[in-house]
């Protein structure tokens, strides 16, 4: 019996139409404000695409997972290529993939990642572009149901973990985490009942530091480093 050998194949090189290929692709969450509102929006970079299928339309940015690579390592590396970002919280979500979602089968493990305002820089990457979450335009392949699904996964988490932090600064007053919920759950919280509720649920410690300006000082708190940003279950302690 004869014996073929494998075929070798050069990283982001096309695969056999037949075979199932895998992609990695992420949604990251900020906050900004944006032009016209004073609130915070949870916002996201898309990028453009520049060849079919679907050219010119926005989508999440991501890539070819290679052979030689982890899925984190994979999830980092397409990141760090499409946007230029480097986020400090960076989680697997889903794996989505539905029979018609490409042309070719293709599965996507998408991670989702959050981003401090100090982690953004001002440099312009091509084709890339932030967006309000809540008011996409209609997206490449499926990712708008992507997004939706992430959306709905960090505001399930910001009740039960200390994520929020993945969107503060170290240390931060009472009123700029009220004001990362809400932006985060789209509604206003009653500020009292939110004060009772954080300060009595062990994730926050007071500094003696205040933030001064034209209001009464505000105290300065930091999140008990002892309690884990999210919870990833038994899985966690082998990254």
């Amino acid at each position: 019996m004869t014996r073929t050998a494998p075929e070798t194949r050069s990283p982001g090189a096309p695969a056999d139409t037949d075979a199932i290929r895998v992609a990695v692709s992420t949604v990251i969450f900020t906050l900004r404000r944006l032009p016209g509102s004073d609130a915070l929006q949870v916002v996201l970079p898309l990028v453009r695409r520049t060849r079919d299928p679907h050219e010119g339309q926005w989508a999440l940015p991501g890539g070819w997972l290679d052979v030689t690579e982890g899925l984190d390592t994979a999830a980092s590396r397409t990141l760090a290529e499409t946007t230029g970002l480097a986020p400090s919280y960076l989680e697997q979500l889903y794996a989505f993939g539905a029979v018609d979602r490409s042309p070719t089968r293709v599965v996507s493990i998408v991670y989702w990642a959050l981003l401090r305002a100090d982690e953004i820089t001002d440099a312009t990457v091509e084709n890339v572009q932030w967006f309000d979450a809540a008011a996409l335009p209609a997206l490449a392949f499926d990712h708008n149901e992507i997004v939706g699904y992430a959306l709905w996964r960090l505001r399930n988490k910001v009740g039960y973990s200390r994520i929020a932090h993945g969107l503060l600064a170290d240390e931060f007053t009472l009123a700029d985490l009220r004001e990362v919920y809400e932006a985060i759950l789209a509604r206003r919280l009653d500020p009292a009942n939110f004060r009772r509720q954080v300060e009595n649920s062990g994730t926050l410690i007071p500094t003696d530091r205040f933030r001064t300006g034209s209001h009464r000082p505000a105290r300065l708190y930091r999140y008990n480093q002892d309690v884990e940003l999210a919870d990833r279950g038994p899985l966690d302690a082998g990254h």
